[in-house]
């Protein structure tokens, strides 16, 4: 039985575990603090296929530099001398462009959807117990102006995509989910998306890996990769050395740390964002939800409701700012009859790992043969694992990938 050691225990990581455990792999996964805490546990849940489109798209510039100087923004760029970071955002803006918009797009599309199919069967096959519900997503807005201006959107995801939304105003918006507030000018309807409670989904799903015999070491940090010119044969970490056939790096926004390790550079920016958990509110919304002008998220699950949002490009930053977590309370206030309800039961940041162009890295490590990144989901690690799990797995068997991994390389950049 070939050995492959996973390095990194969030979303991606669990799901590349659990794919190359099926193919008969011995698996140890490896993780620097403990398992599924991380930002895998914090964000909201949600599995969207809705999200075809990438961040850099025709006119986001011009949004995105007057956000930054508005007040109490959800995006915010921490000034400071990073080549990294300003080589990110130069590359950025050259690709909010259509042609290069539509390009990403149909490498994002394959992920979203062959997820969602995934995890409808995994979580069927192994008794998962994650609040799974397929609801949809609804998008709600209280400006008239903005419901409009995102038709021209809702007809290049129906024509481009097939993924249309179900327009509502007024009335028919507050009948759908009573728990808006009225007057409200409307909304958009993705009936198809889903979402769970992802602290759940990382247990569960430990269990299923642990009871397929997949080794967990937790509190493990890489230190280096051990090998010749073009084969790894082992990793040094905190607790030791660790032998294998083959390795895949999961590390999310940390993956440019290991960029002499992977012989390249890994161009992933951390993207920090926020998230509060309490109980459900007494009006509590039946379908998840976000808020464009406020750029706030909300899910209802079974047993709990969050909040989630903010984008800061600040580096590896630690804190946990009261400020940036008011701004979900304040995001949300102007369009739910209960928005949110005390106590807090959990006050979360998590760094999501953002590429210029919306597009994961799927590929084998430049310097070595036997080495995978799986990185650089964006915002949609979530929405993207079960395929990525799926894909990995199939390249390190050799057997032909279900999709084009071409989009995913690491040679793009």
């Amino acid at each position: 039985m070939s050995k492959v050691v996973i390095i990194g225990g969030g979303l991606i990581g669990t799901a590349c575990a659990y794919y190359l455990s099926d193919s008969g792999w011995d698996v140890t996964i490896i993780e620097r603090g403990e398992h599924g805490k991380g930002t895998s546990g914090g964000n909201c849940g949600l599995v969207c296929p809705s999200h075809v489109l990438p961040l850099a798209e025709p006119g986001v510039i011009g949004k995105t530099v007057k956000a930054l100087f508005a007040r109490n923004s959800p995006f915010s760029i921490k000034p400071r001398l990073d080549a990294s970071l300003w080589s990110w955002l130069f590359h950025f803006a050259r690709r909010c462009n259509e042609r290069d918009m539509m390009e990403a797009a149909r490498g994002i599309q394959p992920l979203l959807e062959s997820s969602l199919a995934e995890y409808r069967r995994i979580i069927e096959l192994e008794a998962m117990e994650c609040e799974w519900e397929r609801r949809g997503l609804l998008f709600a807005y209280r400006s008239s102006k903005q419901l409009d201006a995102f038709a021209a959107t809702d007809r290049l995801l129906g024509s481009a995509f097939h993924c249309p939304a179900r327009r509502l105003d007024g009335a028919a918006l507050e009948a759908l989910e009573p728990a808006l507030r009225p007057g409200l000018a409307g909304g958009w309807y993705y009936e198809d998306d889903a979402h769970l409670r992802p602290d759940k989904l990382m247990s569960s799903w430990r269990r299923v890996l642990e009871a397929r015999g997949v080794t967990i070491v937790e509190q493990c940090e890489l230190r280096s990769i051990l090998g010749n010119s073009t084969t790894a044969r082992a990793i040094e970490t905190t607790q030791g050395e660790l032998s294998a056939d083959a390795f895949v790096v999961a590390t999310g926004a940390l993956t440019p740390l290991l960029n002499t390790h992977l012989g390249c550079k890994i161009p992933i920016q951390p993207g920090k964002g926020y998230s509060l958990t309490m109980p459900r509110p007494a009006i509590c919304p039946r379908i998840p939800m976000i808020f464009p002008e406020t750029r706030v998220a909300v899910t209802p699950f079974q047993t709990g409701y969050r909040l989630g949002s903010i984008m800061e490009f600040s580096g590896y930053d630690t804190s946990l700012k009261p400020s940036r977590l008011q701004l979900l309370k304040t995001g949300a206030e102007p369009y739910l009859r209960e928005p949110y309800r005390d106590p807090i039961e959990q006050e979360w940041y998590g760094w999501r790992p953002m590429t210029y162009d919306s597009l994961p890295i799927i590929d084998r490590s430049p310097r070595f043969k036997n080495v995978h990144i799986a990185a650089g989901h964006n915002m949609l690690g979530l929405s993207m694992a079960p395929a990525t799990g799926k894909l990995v797995a199939q390249m390190l068997d050799g057997r032909t990938p279900f999709l084009d991994p071409r989009p995913y390389g690491v040679g793009r950049f």
